[in-house]
């Protein structure tokens, strides 16, 4: 009690009910504590008749108070024919809009991506996140396993007979089995149906992800910690993106578009309407959107309208050599690199970078005109082990270790 006193704790169990019970005995030994600041708003508090997979028994109450519903969208359950719809009307009462400079080319897409969030908005509201999980399959076997052990617990609070108790115990014992059993069964199912690369790279995420690795405080080449969240994020922007600037958003200078007849001819062969129906076709529908929240699966249902105005805005970059400043933000997440004894750190961690899906699908269109019109005439020496695909450092390496390993044994 000096203890609870010491801490300004009270007990919130009501009545005499045990909580605890077994054949020999009953008692109340699992109490709840609460502070004196949600004592009033703790109400209902009782032992639950549900039977346990334990001697311990369920407690339950109810908290009273407002609590923040995070309110979410979910792009699959978007309404695809009036999303359609409204894109066409909010691209039609666009403005007309010269794209030969910097500015216009900043509006036009501006326009763009905001008549993509309008329209997704508009037809598909906010709704509230729905928590909780299924950890089994529900069957009939466990149904009547559950209806049998709350009937013999009910026989043993009325009679307190033995034989009454070891029934219970056998009856408790097949549920708890039957249970283990069920949440088996629905773990090796979830997995069969793992049949692709990206999700089973998303499981094995989950299942190496270690929580106790955060990012917190950093050891800095001076020999000091980081004292900050932002005296850390500058010690990882110092590490891994050397000599960089920080800049004020929207002081990003605008380049002089100097174009020639030569750029935009280039700028068309390079951006067609099938090979843009194409980059949009070849990317994941709902991969994770980039800051302004646009997902692939806008521009895969809306490209019937979008891909015109797309066309323009790729050839206009492409032929002026100008990106829009807003496709320059960038989110990078750092993420912890595997097998390190410690991450205390910048080295520790390596940068991911999520560029925005418009900007990621004109990259697109530039790689396969290299590798279809460039490349396919003139290919990349056999020792180039970098941007070709099955290639990577370890093939570099192999092939070194292998030169030296022929010029040595020739040698002998």
């Amino acid at each position: 009690m000096e203890f609870l006193n010491c801490l300004n704790l009270e007990i919130v169990n009501r009545g005499n009910e045990s909580t605890f019970r077994s054949g020999s005995r009953q008692d109340v030994i699992d109490i709840t504590l609460g502070s004196y600041g949600v004592l009033e708003s703790i109400t209902v508090w009782k032992v639950s008749l549900e039977p346990s997979l334990s001697d311990h028994r369920h407690i339950l109450f109810t908290l009273q108070g407002s609590a923040l519903v995070p309110l979410i969208r979910k792009p699959r359950g978007t309404n695809w024919g009036s999303f359609r719809e409204g894109l066409r009307e909010k691209l039609e009462r666009g403005p007309e809009m010269n794209m030969k400079d910097a500015v216009g080319l900043g509006l036009a897409v501006h326009w763009v991506q905001q008549a993509l969030i309008t329209a997704y908005e508009d037809n598909f509201p906010l709704r509230p996140v729905r928590k909780g999980r299924k950890s089994l399959r529900w069957t009939l076997e466990l149904k009547s396993l559950r209806r049998e052990v709350r009937q013999l617990f009910n026989r043993c609070r009325a009679d307190n007979n033995s034989n009454s108790w070891e029934l219970y115990r056998e009856a408790q014992w097949r549920y708890r089995k039957e249970v283990r059993k069920a949440s088996k069964e629905t773990w090796r199912t979830f997995c069969s149906y793992i049949n692709d690369l990206p999700r089973s790279a998303r499981l094995h995420r989950a299942l190496s992800r270690d929580p106790k690795i955060r990012l917190g405080s950093l050891l800095a080449p001076s020999g000091q910690h980081t004292q900050s969240e932002r005296e850390t994020l500058h010690l990882l922007l110092a590490t891994h993106f050397p000599n960089s600037i920080v800049m004020e958003r929207g002081a990003v200078p605008a380049a002089a578009c100097h174009t020639k007849s030569l750029d935009w001819w280039v700028a068309a062969r390079i951006v067609t309407y099938q090979r843009v129906g194409w980059a949009i076709d070849s990317f994941v529908p709902y991969k994770r959107p980039g800051m302004i929240g646009i997902f692939l699966a806008l521009l895969q249902e809306g490209q019937e309208v979008l891909i015109p105005h797309l066309v323009r805005i790729f050839r206009t970059c492409l032929a002026t050599g100008y990106v829009p400043a807003m496709w320059c933000q960038v989110t990078v997440v750092f993420i912890p690199k595997p097998g390190r004894n410690s991450y205390c750190g910048p080295g520790d961690f390596r940068p991911i970078s999520l560029t925005l899906l418009l900007l990621k699908t004109m990259e697109r269109l530039m790689d396969r005109f290299l590798r279809d019109e460039i490349l396919a005439f003139k290919p990349l020496h056999s020792n180039q082990h970098a941007y070709q695909a099955g290639k990577s450092v370890e093939t570099a390496l192999h092939s070194s270790w292998y030169g030296l390993r022929r010029l040595l044994t020739s040698r002998r």
